[in-house]
């Protein structure tokens, strides 16, 4: 009998020693995942951007400068120094929230971070990384209506003028063919306009401002899907913002010429599925924009396929003669 307890006694603890191994087993492999998911962690390590005009509208990033522009290069918007990494933006908090990862490496759920701290504020300067963002001025002389200027192939698709997001062709010289340099992160960024009403010196006025956001390749996806799938927010709203501050276009994609040459590629522009009013101006008016760029968390295209993405955009505004009377951010 005593035998018999002594043999029980060691089955059970070889079952402990059995389960404790599968245990440690599993800790190792989620561990072992999670160092390989974080450390490929979405992010875009070179952006150029150009904001442009058309004649009527003019720029500055001084409200009291003698000259203004039509145009403005941000030609080092993101660099090593300042990688776009996931955030999300909070229309109801009016800031970015950085991305958090679970044990396993995916990003979890912003419904579950409730309430939020500043543990999760992603509002850092641009050596930080996370989002990168830029102020200017603009005013006219003469009353008009503002929006973003629809995208324009010219020179045949060599180049493209207007609003845009593309990923940059990287030339490979021994296969002698261009990779997308965009590696699916021109489908997850979102750049966001803010429109602040200010006086003659650059000051606020008591007019609200209006935060927008320019969803571009919003129909096609980083998995080689097609089609628009709305980015809810992190509040469960369906859209980051309201739809009449939702500007989307189509995909902008190239191709290569034929026969195949290191600098020429062949582009087709997106178009805007709405013509989105941003503010409208008069004579002896001005307002503050500030635009943002960053990678959106809540995004489904933010995933680990993007991994040092290299991306062009270019931000043109347009106009047209303006009905409003007074300086009021369209609803």
């Amino acid at each position: 009998m005593n035998e018999q307890r002594r043999s029980g006694k060691r089955v059970k603890r070889i079952a402990i020693y059995f389960y404790v191994l599968i245990i440690l087993l599993c800790l190792l492999v989620v561990s072992s995942y999670t160092w390989f998911s974080l450390s490929q962690t979405p992010r875009v390590s070179d952006m150029y951007m150009f904001i442009n005009s058309q004649s009527g509208l003019e720029l500055s990033t001084d409200p009291l400068a003698e000259e203004w522009t039509l145009r403005l290069d941000y030609r080092d918007l993101v660099d090593v120094n300042t990688e776009l990494r996931p955030v999300t933006w909070s229309d109801r908090d009016q800031q970015f929230y950085a991305a958090k990862y679970g044990i396993d490496g995916r990003l979890l759920p912003y419904s579950i971070w409730e309430p939020l701290t500043d543990e999760w504020n992603a509002n850092k300067d641009t050596t930080s990384g996370y989002y990168v963002k830029m102020s200017f001025y603009a005013r006219s002389g003469q009353e008009e209506n503002v929006f973003l200027s629809p995208a324009v192939e010219v020179d045949d698709g060599i180049k493209g003028s207007g609003t845009y997001v593309i990923g940059t062709p990287v030339w490979d010289s021994e296969a002698i063919i261009h990779h997308n340099g965009g590696q699916g992160a021109e489908c997850a960024v979102r750049i966001g306009i803010r429109v602040t009403p200010v006086d003659l010196n650059g000051e606020p006025t008591e007019e609200p401002s209006k935060f927008f956001i320019y969803e571009p390749n919003s129909d096609r996806h980083a998995d080689g899907t097609s089609g628009y799938v709305p980015t809810p927010s992190m509040h469960q709203d369906p859209t980051l913002v309201p739809q009449d501050r939702l500007i989307l276009q189509t995909a902008s994609q190239w191709t290569e010429a034929d026969p195949v040459q290191r600098s020429v590629v062949i582009r087709e522009l997106g178009e805007f599925q709405d013509k989105v009013i941003l503010f409208s101006l008069k004579p002896g008016q001005m307002v503050m924009i500030d635009v943002y760029v960053w990678l959106e968390g809540q995004d489904m295209d933010c995933t680990n396929r993007i991994t040092a993405a290299q991306i062009l955009a270019s931000i043109q505004f347009a106009s047209d003669t303006g009905t409003q009377s007074g300086m009021q951010p369209i609803e």
